[in-house]
Protein backbone atom coordinates (compact mmCIF):
# COMPACT_ATOMS: atom_id res chain seq x y z
CA UNK A 1 0.00 0.00 0.00
CA UNK A 2 2.92 2.20 1.15
CA UNK A 3 4.41 1.56 -2.60
CA UNK A 4 1.76 2.55 -4.37
CA UNK A 5 1.36 6.18 -2.30
CA UNK A 6 4.97 6.65 -3.09
CA UNK A 7 4.47 5.95 -6.71
CA UNK A 8 1.69 8.47 -6.61
CA UNK A 9 3.53 10.76 -4.64
CA UNK A 10 6.60 10.83 -6.89
CA UNK A 11 4.46 10.92 -10.18
CA UNK A 12 2.61 14.06 -8.89
CA UNK A 13 5.91 15.82 -7.86
CA UNK A 14 7.41 15.23 -11.53
CA UNK A 15 4.01 16.96 -12.71
CA UNK A 16 4.53 19.84 -10.58
CA UNK A 17 8.23 20.29 -11.35
CA UNK A 18 7.99 20.48 -15.13
CA UNK A 19 6.44 24.36 -15.49
CA UNK A 20 8.43 25.67 -12.42
CA UNK A 21 12.19 26.37 -14.03
CA UNK A 22 10.44 27.81 -17.08
CA UNK A 23 8.81 30.44 -14.79
CA UNK A 24 11.46 30.51 -12.22
CA UNK A 25 14.33 31.96 -15.28
CA UNK A 26 11.67 34.02 -16.83
CA UNK A 27 11.26 35.86 -13.03
CA UNK A 28 15.19 35.59 -12.41
CA UNK A 29 15.37 36.97 -15.84
CA UNK A 30 13.18 40.36 -15.28
CA UNK A 31 14.85 41.02 -12.06
CA UNK A 32 18.20 40.79 -13.89
CA UNK A 33 16.78 43.14 -16.36
CA UNK A 34 15.49 45.89 -13.86
CA UNK A 35 19.01 46.22 -11.63
CA UNK A 36 20.57 46.38 -15.14
CA UNK A 37 17.92 49.15 -15.56
CA UNK A 38 19.08 50.66 -12.52
CA UNK A 39 21.99 50.50 -12.86
CA UNK A 40 21.98 52.67 -16.26
CA UNK A 41 19.95 50.95 -18.74
CA UNK A 42 19.10 47.60 -20.54
CA UNK A 43 22.45 46.08 -21.72
CA UNK A 44 20.96 44.30 -24.72
CA UNK A 45 17.45 43.54 -26.68
CA UNK A 46 16.25 40.95 -24.41
CA UNK A 47 16.34 42.91 -21.28
CA UNK A 48 14.31 45.97 -23.20
CA UNK A 49 11.89 43.42 -24.52
CA UNK A 50 11.44 42.04 -20.84
CA UNK A 51 11.10 46.01 -19.46
CA UNK A 52 8.93 46.40 -21.96
CA UNK A 53 6.73 43.57 -21.35
CA UNK A 54 7.05 43.22 -17.60
CA UNK A 55 7.89 47.35 -16.69
CA UNK A 56 10.63 48.99 -14.95
CA UNK A 57 10.29 49.24 -10.94
CA UNK A 58 9.07 52.14 -9.70
CA UNK A 59 11.54 55.34 -9.07
CA UNK A 60 14.23 53.55 -11.58
CA UNK A 61 15.61 56.79 -13.29
CA UNK A 62 16.92 55.59 -16.60
CA UNK A 63 16.29 56.85 -19.47
CA UNK A 64 14.85 54.00 -21.13
CA UNK A 65 11.96 53.93 -18.42
CA UNK A 66 11.51 57.25 -18.08
CA UNK A 67 10.32 56.71 -21.66
CA UNK A 68 8.39 53.64 -21.09
CA UNK A 69 6.48 55.03 -18.13
CA UNK A 70 5.54 58.43 -20.57
CA UNK A 71 4.11 56.56 -22.70
CA UNK A 72 7.34 56.41 -25.48
CA UNK A 73 4.60 58.66 -28.03
CA UNK A 74 6.60 60.68 -30.63
CA UNK A 75 6.19 64.13 -29.82
CA UNK A 76 4.67 66.28 -32.61
CA UNK A 77 6.97 68.28 -34.92
CA UNK A 78 4.91 71.69 -35.58
CA UNK A 79 5.19 73.75 -38.10
CA UNK A 80 6.72 77.87 -36.68
CA UNK A 81 4.43 80.63 -38.21
CA UNK A 82 5.77 82.66 -40.72
CA UNK A 83 5.92 86.32 -38.43
CA UNK A 84 4.41 89.26 -40.80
Amino acid sequence: MSTVRLAAFAVAALAMTGPMPVAADTYWDVEAARANARAGGPTNAYDAELLERYGCLSGTRSAFCQRLSHGGYARRHYRHRRLR
